[in-house]
């Protein structure tokens, strides 16, 4: 690979570091009788309320509908996340100073695959919190479910629920854009050849 592209492609392994600081999804809520609204951040290692007491209070709402409790503790992903991105992080720097076209390949194909992976685990874990509610639940709507959406906007009830990347997560998609961009730039240049000085 060319230096530029090493370079390019360590900066892109470097932007994995902003998940340690910033979370990588958010959830937010809005109804008439929460007008600021309710919001939870989702971290590499943690899951907190956009503000002090949301968490509590979300918990609050979801035990009226028979939802579980949300238990950051009790979410293995938290866990071994942290290792994975580090691993991605690492293992990135290496592609970029060993600059081998096959060696950047592989780390995409890894980069996206563990992207699909969790964006996967998060929809699972959003339809088991959404579907599996207690029959015994002091408001029961039949046929109601309240899994929030994956990305975008969605109604449940009187609440407007929204899910979007937050900083870490637009890192992170920051990262795998940059690193295509140079495997395609690369794939041109071997594909056009070395080019002559000579006129």
């Amino acid at each position: 690979m060319k230096i530029q592209s090493r370079i390019a492609v360590a900066f892109a392994a470097l932007l994995l570091a902003v998940v340690y600081v910033q979370p990588l999804w958010h959830i937010g809520l809005k109804a008439p009788q929460y007008p600021e609204g309710l919001g939870l951040y989702i971290s590499v290692d943690r899951i907190t309320g956009q503000h002090p007491q949301d968490l509590n209070s979300i918990n609050g709402l979801n035990h009226y509908i028979g939802m579980k409790k949300i238990e950051p503790d009790d979410i293995p992903e938290l866990r071994f996340m942290p290792w994975l991105v580090a691993g991605l992080l690492v293992s990135g720097l290496v592609v970029a100073a060993v600059g081998r076209r096959p060696g950047l390949i592989a780390w995409l194909v890894l980069f996206v695959t563990g992207a699909f992976a969790g964006l996967i685990d998060f929809y699972r874990w959003g339809y088991d919190y959404g579907h599996n509610l207690d029959s015994h639940a002091i408001i029961s709507v039949p046929g109601m479910s309240y899994q929030p959406p994956l990305i975008g906007q969605k109604q449940l009830l009187n609440f407007s629920a929204t899910s979007w990347p937050a900083g870490g997560g637009w890192a992170l998609i920051a990262a795998l854009v940059i690193g295509l961009v140079v495997l395609g730039l690369e794939l041109r240049r071997s594909h056009r050849g070395p080019v002559s000085l000579v006129a």
